[in-house]
């Protein structure tokens, strides 16, 4: 497989978050989803970000993927400071600049496999010849390409997240989030999945997934350990979550 090669060069800041809360509710019912924040992360980097249920985790993807917005705290993506933008420029970087890969593929299922991948251009006012090109490379790329013509039901579980991965990079994003993308996959298909999660690394991209499985997580570069609203673990290493006690992290 091969994809597009994002510049690996002067690798920048393409994440910060700095003393980011995220709070529901008010007064005595005030809860600390994210409590003070801070995390970089770099361009190209392979991430996951690990915690308990609760532990805030998801929330913190929320906001990186400009899906949400922080209660106080600032976040720049890319050097730019997101906080303060409107809803109509978030919905503009999270189509042009980030993909997303959940754990329910979230295909729509009159489509085909090659229609669902063309969606996200449509809203980038990409014209209908070039869709339909990129999307099809798209699929290829996944190993698809003998499948653009079905649509969902006609797909295997790991067949439908991988049009779902290929439909996340065809408008060539600096930023892939993952949320638990193998959570409804067996071994088998994980493997596969997390194989094309590795070559999209290789290119260039940054990659970070949400997951709650230490054998997925190793399989990163750096794991950031989420408890209680809290980063606990900012960079760990496949290696030292094998030695490091993270169900008892030390505050």
């Amino acid at each position: 497989m091969t994809f597009p090669t994002h510049n690996l060069k002067n690798k920048s800041v393409i994440i910060r978050l700095e003393a980011i809360d995220k709070i529901y509710g008010s007064g005595d019912t005030s809860v600390y989803a994210l409590d003070k924040v801070d995390l970089v992360i770099n361009q190209g980097e392979y991430c996951s970000i690990m915690g308990a249920s609760g532990s805030g985790k998801s929330t913190a993807m929320n906001i990186i993927g400009c899906l949400d917005r922080p209660t106080t705290g600032r976040y720049y993506f890319n050097s730019v400071d997101v906080s303060g933008l409107t809803d109509d420029e978030l919905a503009t970087i999270r189509n042009r600049q980030i993909g997303f890969v959940f754990q329910q593929f979230h295909l729509l299922p009159q489509m085909t496999a090659l229609e669902n991948v063309m969606l996200p251009m449509v809203y980038a006012n990409v014209d209908y010849a070039e869709r339909r090109d990129r999307a099809v490379y798209a699929l290829e790329q996944v190993g698809l390409g003998k499948r653009l013509h079905n649509k969902p039901n006609q797909l295997s579980g790991g067949q439908q997240q991988r049009v779902a991965i290929a439909r996340s990079i065809v408008n060539n994003p600096l930023l892939l989030l993952a949320d638990e993308p193998t959570g409804a996959l067996d071994s088998h298909t994980t493997q596969e999945v997390l194989n094309i999660f590795e070559q999209l690394h290789n290119t260039g991209i940054t990659v970070i997934m949400v997951t709650h499985e230490p054998e997925v997580a190793r399989q990163t570069n750096r794991i950031i350990w989420f408890k209680d609203g809290r980063v606990v673990y900012p960079r760990l290493t496949p290696e030292e979550m094998l030695t490091v006690a993270v169900a008892r992290p030390q505050n």
